[in-house]
């Protein structure tokens, strides 16, 4: 008996295990183990997008509820606008290692659809189908810690600090800052993340009320200074004397950086942000301010700059005003539906005149993105345009030598005129379509006649042709014959 035992176990010794599932999930390996190549590698495996990843963060959340994640930023998105609200992100959850869904919707807002990563918890069930997961409570929690940890993500891509070091080293943090590139360098990898994404952050500070504050610290504008300015770097370049941020908005860069409203802020050497977007007044709307900064706009009314003496500007404005009052009052019984008021202003410097919003109205580029929309409201539109002020420039020769004609001859045709034409060049020159076209067509051409000494718009008596003219222009018609022709 004792023999044949020892038979089987020599047999047994004789065989030889080979383990085949051998790789550790990579989420769920010691970070500091993993090398960038194999970030690399398994993005491209999971992320179903080219090129590299930008950034990534892998991290462990423990506390209410425990899980695994690696999230990745890729550098491009194909197509990520052209169907915003349906694009799911590329979320890939898994429970206890085994995957549960691909483009799992529920773990992250639509703003941050372009993120990639995987998620893999214990704490959800195996057994339970996807729609009844969907209203698991566990996952609401997984979503705010993850959007936490992406918003965290992006504030180190933005500061030009690594994803792989820890919050608390902060002797590696220091020496990463030193050999930063600095952040308004095109070079910066967050300008190409701007340059792919920065809708999506716009989207978030209008949609995430919540986590406002952190996304505002990451978006980024041209301005008339430089090309790439975050608002936290606006405000600390500001001079001492400067308590707003102050911004203007239009269609592109070259129109925003001819507008009239410009003038004062290039004197005063004040830096304005550029919004050029659609979108950028909205988010403005949505933020009022920026760590107790307000957002004013230079094409609102009530625009003040606090490095002048308040009671000197009280005093100069009065002059102006009584010294003005024959002219403002005219334009205002003129231009009576068209404007809300006729005010002389030292808003602008060389221009005579602008068109400015009331402080809650709509802005000349925000009614250009509502005509633009498939159900504009037409009288709505109307209704906002009531509410224009016309604001003068008191300095200007035009504006006094107006004022002048107001007082000598108010009923002639040619003091109208001028005053409408004031008003439509103004509207124009502050971003505002002119409505009536012919109107304005009229008064151009009367005074043009009226510079070209013209005495009568009358038109003249067609010339009258005699026969001989008729038979001379018949023979000057006639095509020259080649020499072929002349041979037939």
């Amino acid at each position: 008996m004792m023999k044949k035992m020892q038979k089987k176990t020599e047999t047994v010794d004789k065989w030889t295990w080979t383990r085949v599932n051998s790789n550790v999930a990579i989420w769920s390996r010691d970070k500091s183990e993993i090398k960038d190549e194999e970030y690399q590698a398994f993005f491209k495996a999971t992320g179903k997008e080219d090129g590299d990843a930008l950034t990534w963060i892998h991290f462990k959340a423990e506390g209410e509820v425990e899980f695994k994640s690696i999230l990745f930023v890729p550098t491009e998105v194909q197509g990520l606008y052209d169907n915003y609200s349906d694009r799911k992100a590329g979320i890939r959850l898994y429970v206890r290692k085994v995957l549960i869904q691909d483009d799992f919707e529920d773990l992250l807002p639509k703003y941050l659809n372009f993120i990639r990563g995987v998620v893999d918890s214990d704490d959800l069930p195996l057994n339970v189908s996807r729609e009844t997961l969907q209203h698991h409570k566990v996952l609401k929690v997984m979503g705010k810690k993850l959007v936490r940890k992406a918003l965290e993500m992006l504030r180190k891509l933005s500061d030009g600090t690594s994803n792989s070091e820890d919050d608390d080293d902060d002797d590696n943090n220091e020496a990463e800052k030193e050999d930063a590139i600095a952040k308004d360098d095109e070079n910066h990898p967050y300008f190409k993340f701007w340059k792919a994404f920065g809708k999506s952050i716009k989207m978030g500070v209008i949609e995430d009320h919540a986590n406002r504050s952190k996304l505002a610290k990451l978006l980024r504008f041209q301005s008339s200074a430089r090309k790439f300015i975050s608002l936290e770097d606006y405000v600390e370049n500001m001079p001492e004397w400067q308590t707003d941020i102050y911004f203007i908005a239009g269609e592109s860069v070259e129109s925003v950086k001819k507008s009239p409203f410009l003038e004062v802020a290039t004197k005063k050497n004040i830096e304005v942000l550029f919004l050029t977007e659609p979108v950028d007044e909205y988010v403005f709307q949505h933020m009022a301010d920026f760590d107790g900064h307000k957002l004013q706009s230079l094409t609102k009314e009530g625009l003040k700059f606090s490095d002048e003496d308040e009671n000197t500007i009280k005093k100069r404005s009065k002059i102006y005003k009584e010294s003005f009052k024959p002219l403002t009052k005219y334009l205002k019984t003129l231009l009576e539906g068209k404007v809300s008021k006729v005010t002389v202003s030292q808003r602008v410097e060389t221009t005579p005149s602008v068109i400015v919003t009331s402080q809650y109205g709509h802005t000349a580029n925000m009614e250009r993105i509502m005509r633009a929309q498939t159900f504009a409201n037409v009288e709505g539109q109307k209704a906002m345009a009531a509410t224009r002020s016309l604001e003068l420039n008191p300095r200007h020769p035009i504006i006094i030598e107006l004022r002048n004609k107001v007082v000598s001859n108010p009923d002639d045709e040619s003091t109208k005129d001028l005053g409408f034409l004031l008003y439509s060049t103004a509207l124009l020159s502050s971003g505002f379509p002119e409505d009536d076209l012919e109107s304005f067509s009229d008064r151009m051409y009367r005074t043009m006649g009226a510079s070209l000494n013209v005495k009568s718009m009358a038109l003249e008596d067609e010339i009258e042709v005699s026969d001989d003219d008729e038979e001379e222009v018949a023979q000057e018609s006639m095509p020259e014959s080649s020499e072929g022709h002349d041979e037939f």
